[in-house]
């Protein structure tokens, strides 16, 4: 179980022949649940998607922070420009971050 990696997706991916292939994979699938017409989604259910959307939530918030820089879409000629102009989105994006826990008053892992 330790080789095992964990996929997160949301309620569009629900499929079980996806999940039985990602399985066999040796990926930990975890899809949100989706409920049907007339059968509505159980209390169990309910807050599985709940810990799962908690876990997206902290992602998908990184992306949308990446996305108000330019997205992921670059205009370089070559691999190496690409990845630098990524990893400088990457850094603006971490010291915005930074900044708006410090003028929060939150304390960060970094002795600023």
């Amino acid at each position: 179980m330790g080789n095992q990696e964990d996929l997160y997706a949301d309620k569009g991916y629900v499929d079980q022949g996806r999940e039985e292939r990602l399985k066999q994979q040796g990926m930990r699938v975890h899809i949100q649940r989706k409920a049907t017409k007339g059968k509505p989604l159980s209390d169990c259910q309910k807050g599985r998607n709940q810990r799962i959307a908690k876990t997206r939530a902290r992602v998908e918030h990184i992306f949308a922070g990446i996305e108000q820089l330019g997205g992921k879409g670059v205009r370089t000629i070559g691999i190496e420009p690409a990845n630098l102009q990524l990893k400088v989105k990457a850094a603006t994006y971490n010291l915005r971050r930074l900044c708006s826990l410090k003028a929060c008053k939150i304390k960060t892992a970094f002795a600023f």
